[in-house]
């Protein structure tokens, strides 16, 4: 005899702004994928602001499909896109250093560079 009960699992829904952190905790039905984690959460209702067309998910930090099956205790977590290219912001730190040298000892790091 089978059981037509659903397992039913706890999952969290993490999204984080520069200011605050929002973890939602849920109680779901095993075979729940991520996205349906996402939308049962009201965290899309709650930050309209979130295009999950554009922004990437995980589990704990790793990359995920947004079709992916949740185990219990799962945290989704809804990523920003970066504000800055990481290359280009190392650039331009370098940059930084290298101008404020040169106006600290009035002649260029390296007079034979340009």
């Amino acid at each position: 005899m089978t059981d037509n009960i659903t397992d039913v699992i706890t999952v969290e829904v993490a999204y984080a702004l520069p200011q605050a952190q929002v973890i939602i905790s849920l109680a779901v039905n095993s075979g729940t994928t991520a996205l349906e984690a996402i939308e049962l959460s009201g965290i899309l209702q709650r930050f309209p602001a979130i295009c999950l067309t554009e922004s990437k998910i995980g589990i704990f930090g790793k990359i995920i499909h947004k079709e992916t099956v949740l185990k219990p205790m799962d945290r989704v977590e809804i990523y920003r896109p970066l504000i800055a290219n990481a290359k280009e912001a190392r650039r331009l730190r370098a940059a930084a250093v290298k101008n404020k040298t040169a106006a600290k000892t009035g002649q260029p790091r390296h007079p034979n560079r340009t």
